[in-house]
């Protein structure tokens, strides 16, 4: 098992990561701020469910495979920067009012939810992460590191569903608000819809 003081520091770490402003919270606010919060919290639940399948991976080594093939690394990268691409420009264009008072939204939570997972699943750059940032806690003469590895990817997991909790929470208030301004009405599919193609296009120019 792993020693509680390697398992404070390592949470204290990825807490500290998970609160920087990355792609998942960028995400995560860009959908709390249109839909609402529920849907923010539907999106970080997804990217939650996406960092427990990057866990699975990097315990049964897939994700060793796609970081010694550059081919198949390539492919994937590719997959989830046109999957992220595909989400803006339908955000971007997609036409309809927003209206939360009448549980109209761009989009439901059960839909947030999946794309989430599958934009965290295509992203090859979370797959290294996990690859590379878990082994260093690993305590091999502690004994079954399958096991120390599945606890340090949920925790992370867990730890990274907190932090966009958080941001859903302040961003659903701060989109009520600027809902009931026509222009940002008009204007906020746009805005989601170049944030989302902004890190389909950041995904797809990143080097291994």
């Amino acid at each position: 098992m792993i020693a509680p003081e390697v398992l404070v520091a390592y949470s204290l770490i990825v807490l500290g990561f998970v609160f920087v402003p990355g792609p998942a919270t960028l995400l995560t606010v860009a959908r709390a701020t249109t839909s609402g919060t529920k849907v923010g919290i539907a999106t970080g639940a997804g990217i939650t469910v996406g960092d427990f399948l990057h866990t699975i991976m990097a315990v049964v080594g897939i994700s060793a495979i796609i970081a010694a093939s550059a081919t198949l690394f390539t492919i994937v990268k590719y997959l989830g920067a046109a999957y992220l691409v595909y989400l803006g420009l339908k955000a971007a264009f997609e036409k309809g009012a927003v209206d939360l008072g009448q549980g109209r939204v761009p989009i439901s939570a059960p839909q947030a939810f999946r794309q989430a997972i599958l934009a965290e699943v295509l992203n090859p750059k979370t797959a290294l992460f996990f690859l590379a940032f878990l082994p260093q806690f690993v305590a091999p003469e502690k004994g079954r590191i399958v096991l120390q590895l599945t606890i340090l990817g949920l925790t992370f997991a867990l730890i990274g569903l907190f932090s966009t909790v958080a941001y859903s929470l302040a961003a659903g208030r701060l989109g009520n608000f600027l809902r009931r301004n026509p222009t940002v009405l008009k204007w906020q599919g746009k805005v989601v819809g170049g944030v989302y193609c902004a890190l389909g296009i950041r995904l797809a120019l990143q080097q291994r």
